[in-house]
């Protein structure tokens, strides 16, 4: 059984910072690719960032994230954290925590504002 959930969301002004964290309830953490995406009102979801599997992982970020999004994980505590600082109007979205070991699993979602 895996289970993710996502935490660390709200409302924020533009320029601003939050820290999203998620929870994995799975049993071999360190053997899942892990990331967040997002999906904002009428588009399709997309990946924000992700990080391999094990203790020296590679990271993959969208490009519109880069230099202000960083991703990062702790297989002894099973959390996936994402730092997102410079928040701008487009980051506005529902956040997703995703693990992968043969499939997919996803958390519940988390809402992102960031308005003025």
């Amino acid at each position: 059984q895996v289970q993710l959930v996502e935490s660390g969301g709200g409302l924020v002004q533009p320029g601003g910072s939050l820290r999203l964290s998620c929870t994995a309830l799975i049993m071999w953490f360190s053997i899942y690719a892990v990331g967040w995406y997002r999906q904002a009102p009428g588009k399709q979801r997309e990946l924000v960032a992700a990080i391999t599997s094990g203790s020296g992982g590679s990271i993959n970020y969208a490009d519109s994230v880069k230099g202000r999004f960083t991703i990062s994980r702790d297989n002894a505590k099973k959390m996936v954290y994402l730092q997102m600082n410079s928040l701008k109007p487009e980051d506005t979205a529902v956040y997703y925590c995703n693990a992968n070991w043969q499939r997919d699993y996803w958390g519940q979602g988390i809402q992102v504002t960031v308005s003025s």
